[in-house]
Formats: C-alpha cells, structure tokens, sequence
C-alpha cells in the first residue's frame, strides 16, 4: 500500500523546518557572544556570559523559527528551550557542588583518612573513620525505629483509615511534623534523653532518635502516595476470592508497591545523613571512634565536615581539606544508597509479562 512518505517528494517534508544544525550553530553564536560581552563590560563574569548566551540563543531561535516555521512552531520551541533552560539553571547547583567537593576533597581521599580518627591529631593528618562509623550506627538506628513505624502508619492511611477522623488527625500530624525545623528534633531527642539517662546525656541513639523524627513523615507521606497508585482492581480481585485483607496487603498491595517504597525510604535516608543542627545537640561530637550507640557521644560526617571548616586548628589548610574529603564521603555515602535501592526495588519488583 502506498504511504505518505512514497507520495511525496523529500523536499516536502523539510519544507516550513528549520536545518538540524540550527541549534548547535545559535547555541554556539550565543556563547561567543556572550563571552565577548561579558569579557568586555564585567572582565570575564562567566554568570554573566552564561545569562547572555541564553538569551542571545533564545532571541536568534525565535528569530529563526517565525521566518521559517511560522508563529506556531515559534511558540513551540520558545517553550522547549525555556524548559531547556529551567533544567539547566536547576542542574547547575548540582553540578557546582559536586564539583567543589571533588576537585577540594581529593587532597586527602587516601587510606589515612579512611582508617584513622582524629584522637591526638593537632593538624595534618588523621582521618574520619570516627565519623563515618558514626553516621553509619546513628542512621542505621534510625532507619530501624523509622521505617516501620512510616510503613505502617501509610498503610494504615491508605488501606484501614481513608477518611476516618483518626486518619485526618494522623494527616495533620505528620504534615506539620514534616516542616519542623531539624534543630527542634534535636532539643526534642536531648530532652528525652535527659529525663531517661540523666541530663547531659549524649549518645548515638539521641542522635538516632532526632533523625528518627525527620524520616517518619518522609517515610510516611512518600509510602502513602506509592500505595495510593496501586491498582484497586487488585485488591478487589484477591478479596474476590476470599483472601483475609491483612494478606491482601502483604502478598498483593506491598509486593505490586514495593519499587516505590524501597525509593520513599531512601529518600528519608538522603534527607537525614546530611543533618548536623540536630546531631550537633544529640550526638555530640569526639575525636575518638566509639562504636557503643548506648553511651558517650559519637561523631557523624555531617559534624565532622563542620567542626573541622567552622573550627580549624592553626593550620587551617589541613583541616578544610578534611572537611572537603568528608563532604565527598558523605555524597557518595548518599549515591551508594541510592545505588542499592534501585538494585532492590528491581530485584524485587513484579514481573510484568504477557
């Protein structure tokens, strides 16, 4: 059968478009362009060349389009490259602080810095194995009292509770819980542990329990919203067929879900390693490695990075470089996390076949 492409010519099909190249060459005048000026007017300001070139591209593409295409396309494009645009400019924070923390925290991402700790050190040298055995006991405890409770609490948002007044109450709670500030978790977590061990009483679990106040509405609200896109089909079909509901939601709604909650809590888990105003008051901090969460305070990475840039010794340098390194440590602390709960949810995850 003859197509549309087999009836008309190549030339109609090009016609009213602008060439492949277009892009790449309006994108590259922008950025002359904008180098030239910013280098004339601001010596060289790279922002200001970047916010230049944008412009420049976007004048020239629209310039380009409504001669060739028409208005229609014209306004097509102008909102492709503005989306373009808000990526990059989002992008960019994230692009400069990785790069900050590679190119400064290199100087000491060496063995030392892995397997010492900071007790007797005065200057160069020493490590941070105090501090990331630190962070790894008080946001694994913290991860151990936050996830089930998140979990369960979501099931019972989604599942048991869906407009009762419990539920609406639970809500609330967890909503205003999800905007307190981190310091607040912190007095909370030293609070209580004051009147249970004493006052003063600082620790690993203090510092667990602060986090564990920032990851349930996380844990909470994330859970939920996976749970609320499975199919209610699904549920209709097992209860069809007389299984009990509590079993529905183990071996149906959880397992159908369990991609997305495995990522809801490692977002909580991002959203805690990185904490220092609450641990700072929880946790303390030490140059000694202690691996007792019971007793004496332990340092975490997030501690470690801030003491060693906010307090350094006399020589300063030493101390910033440790405090690039255990910022670089943290952030692939965080991507390893991430790592492994992309390989667990598809591991896990529900075969979808024919």
């Amino acid at each position: 059968m003859t197509t549309l492409t087999q009836t008309l010519p190549a030339e109609a099909l090009t016609s009213g478009r602008l060439p492949r190249y277009t892009v790449p060459v309006a994108a590259v005048a922008g950025v002359l362009v904008g180098l030239a000026v910013a280098t004339l007017a601001a010596g060289g300001n790279i922002g200001l060349a970047a916010a230049l070139a944008f412009v420049l591209y976007l004048v020239i593409m629209e310039v380009a389009a409504r001669v060739v295409e028409g208005a229609r396309q014209a306004s097509d494009r102008r909102a492709t490259n503005l989306v373009t645009g808000a990526f990059l400019l989002a992008l960019l924070p994230l692009v400069s602080v990785s790069w900050e923390a590679v190119s400064k925290g290199l100087a000491r991402f060496d063995a030392t810095f892995f397997s010492s700790s900071m007790r007797n050190i005065v200057g160069a040298g020493g490590g941070a194995v105090h501090a990331i055995y630190g962070t790894l006991w008080v946001t694994g405890i913290a991860s151990l009292i936050s996830v089930p409770i998140g979990l369960l609490t979501s099931i019972y948002l989604s599942e048991y509770g869906r407009g009762g007044r419990l539920a609406k109450a639970i809500t609330f709670f967890v909503d205003v819980m999800t905007g307190i500030p981190s310091i607040v978790a912190g007095l909370a977590a030293y609070s209580l542990m004051g009147i249970l061990a004493g006052p003063g009483w600082k620790s690993g679990l203090s510092g667990s329990l602060a986090l564990s106040i920032l990851m349930i509405p996380v844990v909470v609200r994330s859970s939920e919203e996976i749970l609320r896109l499975v199919p209610n089909e699904l549920r209709e079909a097992s209860l069809a067929l007389g299984v009990p509901k509590w079993l529905t939601i183990a071996r149906v709604v959880i397992p159908t879900a369990i991609s997305g909650l495995v990522s809801a809590v490692i977002l909580a888990v991002a959203r805690v390693i990185g904490e220092t105003a609450p641990l700072l008051i929880a946790a303390g901090f030490t140059a000694s490695l202690n691996n007792n969460p019971l007793a004496n305070p332990m340092m975490t990475l997030p501690v470690f990075v801030y003491d060693s840039y906010a307090r350094p010794g006399t020589e300063v340098q030493a101390y910033w470089d440790r405090a690039w390194a255990g910022a670089l440590t943290l952030i692939l602390i965080v991507m390893i996390l991430n790592l492994i709960g992309r390989l667990v949810a598809r591991r896990f995850a529900p075969k979808t076949g024919r």
